[in-house]
């Protein structure tokens, strides 16, 4: 166990019989030995880190994970102990600006979001399967929040509202040309295409998406109107009337904000 993180969890746990097993082998006992004992066995080093500058967040993810098992006094034991030292722990305030900068500063750098990193991502979450993604998603495979105008909507017709709302604000026109940055599955740039009579090109980093977007293009006879291309948005130069991006710039990372609109307003 790092020194850093036992020193944080010798001030967050002042109550409990919490017993800690780091990544090499090395266990730790925290609390003051009272209620009934809980083992924690922190399986790898990446969870230790994140476990370190932010323990509320870091451990049940570790645990959804596998990097964490509970072994002995199970997951309601863990949740005992937590609940029972949350407002009593001993932690000065220096010392927790100290931990508060270093989580600020440790989450920044996860952010950074190179094109070779973004294409992992992307594809470690969307490259699986399209059935997949179809057994919880509508008709028209829209992976972003839907827009329920009314309460007893269908979902169905709720992303078709999301996509109506869209449309309304891009203000399109026949013949213009239009950027969907992030475009999933294809099925806001088919229904601009179809409903509008506007040329679209799609852009993803999922190569499942990517497949999957093309082949409905085809399907609805949208291929000339509709492309879709498997490249990331800094890499596009093509100048566009409209740009729309939907469920994507959450993926985008805080430290490339900046990068995301200086390259959009060049497309305009």
């Amino acid at each position: 166990m790092n020194i850093l993180l036992k020193h944080v969890l010798e001030r967050l746990v002042r109550v409990g019989d919490l017993k800690v097993t780091g990544p090499k082998g090395t266990a730790h006992k925290f609390g003051d030995g009272s209620g009934e004992p809980v083992h924690i066995h922190i399986k790898t080093s990446h969870a230790e880190r994140a476990i370190t500058f932010d323990p509320m967040l870091a451990v049940p993810e570790a645990y959804m994970d596998g990097e964490l098992d509970v072994l002995e006094g199970g997951i309601l034991g863990l949740m005992r102990i937590a609940f029972q030292n949350m407002g009593s722990s001993g932690i000065d305030v220096s010392w927790s600006k100290a931990i508060e900068g270093l989580r600020h500063a440790f989450r920044r750098l996860q952010q950074i979001n190179t094109a070779a990193r973004s294409r992992r991502n992307v594809q470690r979450h969307y490259d699986l399967s399209g059935e997949l993604y179809k057994l919880f998603l509508d008709e028209d495979m829209q992976y972003s929040c839907a827009y329920f105008e009314q309460p007893d909507m269908t979902l169905d017709e709720a992303q078709l509202a999301k996509k109506r709302h869209i449309a309304a604000k891009l203000r399109l026109k026949a013949g213009q040309t239009v950027l969907d940055i992030g475009s999933g599955w294809g099925g806001l740039g088919l229904y601009l295409a179809k409903i509008f009579d506007v040329d679209v090109q799609g852009v993803t980093l999922s190569t499942e998406q990517h497949g999957v977007a093309t082949d409905r293009a085809h399907a609805q006879g949208l291929q000339d109107r509709v492309h879709f291309e498997l490249k990331d948005y800094r890499h596009i130069n093509e100048r566009f009337d409209r740009i729309v991006s939907v469920g994507m710039f959450e993926h985008v990372g805080v430290n490339h904000y900046r990068t995301f609109f200086d390259k959009t307003a060049t497309l305009l």
